[in-house]
This record gives structure tokens, C-alpha cells and sequence, in this order.
């Protein structure tokens, strides 16, 4: 069994909720979150917290380098207000574009596809030129109830709607029905790997394996509210439970928690990982963490 160890763990995100700007990569002294202990062969190693966000949810990364990072906005996450935007970083948490794309009303998750960075935002998806940050226009999905995490697949952009159980295809023409299941109660996390789909859910903490609409494999369970999934390279998975929680999953599904900070109030959203490196909008506070994923 591969565990992972986060180093450097002392500096970890409770940072930073003064008068502080996006790409503010401060990091003041915080308590320690407790840690597991180092079995494998594998650590995190801290990077950079950037703080001054406005409730921050997914990360995806921009071309050319650096990363989106959406925010909900100041006001209800639910809220159909114009309050949203999504903010482009450099490689190192710096500041690029403050509001990049903006007048979106909560985008949460967010995936790259052929030119276009799309955008989950509640009453549909925003299609959002990646290069100049241009709003394109928006594919509105019928019976939308809380549309979270994106992920491309087989070549099809794809969205999770928590509040349906459902996943949605999405294309310039409109949305339509991907997959469904009663086995899906607050789906969130979704992640194109290849041949096959990982999907993650908050109601029983899933992580399932998805090669087919209609078959799958329960990879793990038990970790409630699980939002973002990232391959570690090598092998196993990383998943966020967005109360506080940063789990490892083993090839074999033996879970371990990693991190939690939800004594501390630190929220752990959407994680993604991009190679070895790991990035995780932390709603409350308001920041973002990045972790470099190291061989010892």
C-alpha cells in the first residue's frame, strides 16, 4: 500500500484572511493539521498558498501554463447574481488575471477542451475562450439542480449535477443525458482517465471506476462529501472531501486520510492534479494550495 505524506504540513492552508489579493502567496503561521504517517515511498511537498479569493471551488490548467481557478463570488453560491468569475494564475500562485472571464453566476468545476474553457455554472455551462477569457455563450442543461465538477471523456466535455445523480454530455448545440444512477446520490467529482471515468459522490463518500454507461467497479467508500479526484502518478488516487479532508486511495481502495482541517475551518474542494503537481481551492478561507507530489 502506497500512503502519502505531506511535508511541510505546518504551513498548510489556515492562511490568510486579512486584506489580501488574489496570487498573495503569504503564508502566516498556522496550527498543524495532524498527518499520517510516512509509509510508501511517495510525499507532498508544499509549494505556495495563494490567498484573497471569493469562495474558490475548482482549478483547471490554462494554456501555456498556470492555472483557472473559479470563484462563486461574494453573496449566495446558489444565487443567479453575475457575481462569478474565474481567475488565471501563474505557475507559481502569482496573480496573471484578476477576473479573466467574469459576470458568471457560480462556476464551480472547469475543464480545457479544444480551445474553449468550460465552466459549470449552476443553470448551465459557460463556454469561455481560453486564450482571452471571452464569454462565448452558455449551454443551458433542462432540470439542472446544482451542476459541480467537469472532466472531458471519450472526447465529450462532460458535467456532474449533483442534485440529479446525473451526468450531462454538453456540446455547442445543447445538453443531453450521459449516464444516471440511483447509486449516484450527490454525485461530484468526475474524471476522464483514458478508457475509463472515475466518478466520486458526497452521500457515501464513493470513488467508482466507470468503463461503460452501464457498468462500474467501486474502487473505495466512506469518504463523505467527496469532491475532486487526481491520479497520483505511479499509481492510487487522491480524493477531497470538501469539509476539511484530503484522502489517499490505494489500487486496492484501502483509504487514507491525509489531511484534515475542518476543526480549522478550512474547506478542501475540488482538488485536481496535473502531473505531480496538486492543486486545491480551499472555499473557506478563501485560498489556494498547491503541492508538489515528490519520490522520496
Amino acid at each position: 500500500m502506497r500512503m502519502i505524506l505531506l511535508s511541510g504540513v505546518s504551513a498548510l492552508v489556515l492562511a490568510a484572511c486579512g486584506e489580501s489579493r488574489p496570487g498573495d502567496t503569504s503564508v502566516p503561521p498556522v496550527a498543524a493539521p495532524e498527518a499520517a504517517e510516512a509509509t510508501g515511498s511517495q510525499s507532498l511537498e508544499l509549494l505556495w498558498t495563494a490567498s484573497g479569493f471569493e469562495q474558490p471551488e475548482g482549478a483547471e490548467l490554462a494554456p501555456g501554463g498556470g492555472y483557472f481557478i473559479s470563484n462563486i463570488g461574494a453573496g449566495e453560491a446558489e444565487a443567479l447574481d453575475g457575481n462569478g468569475y474565474i481567475t488565471r494564475l501563474n505557475a507559481d500562485g502569482t496573480i496573471a488575471s484578476a477576473k479573466f472571464a467574469a459576470g458568471l453566476h457560480g462556476p464551480a468545476g472547469l475543464v480545457v477542451h479544444e480551445g474553449v474553457l468550460y465552466a459549470a455554472d449552476r443553470d448551465g455551462v459557460a463556454m469561455i475562450d481560453a486564450a482571452t477569457g471571452e464569454v462565448k455563450g452558455k449551454v443551458p442543461v433542462e432540470g439542472a439542480q446544482f451542476l459541480n465538477d467537469m472532466t472531458v471523456f471519450g472526447g465529450d466535455v462532460l458535467v456532474s449535477d449533483s442534485g440529479t445523480a446525473t451526468i450531462h454530455r454538453i456540446t455547442p448545440e445543447g445538453a443531453q443525458v450521459f449516464a444516471s444512477s440511483e447509486g449516484w446520490a450527490g454525485i461530484n467529482g468526475i474524471l476522464g482517465d483514458g478508457d475509463r471515468l472515475l466518478v466520486s459522490t458526497m452521500t457515501e463518500g464513493k470513488l467508482i471506476e466507470m468503463r461503460s454507461t452501464d457498468s462500474e467497479r467501486l474502487i473505495a467508500t466512506g469518504m463523505v462529501d467527496a469532491d475532486g479526484i487526481g491520479l497520483v502518478p505511479g499509481g492510487g488516487y487522491l480524493v477531497s472531501s470538501w469539509p476539511g479532508q484530503i484522502h489517499h486511495v490505494s489500487e486496492d481502495g484501502v483509504v487514507t486520510t491525509l489531511v484534515d482541517t475542518k476543526e480549522q475551518g478550512i474547506l478542501q474542494n475540488d482538488l485536481s492534479v496535473f502531473g505531480a503537481i496538486v492543486i486545491v481551492p480551499n472555499w473557506e478561507p478563501g485560498t489556494v494550495t498547491a503541492w508538489k507530489i515528490v519520490a522520496d
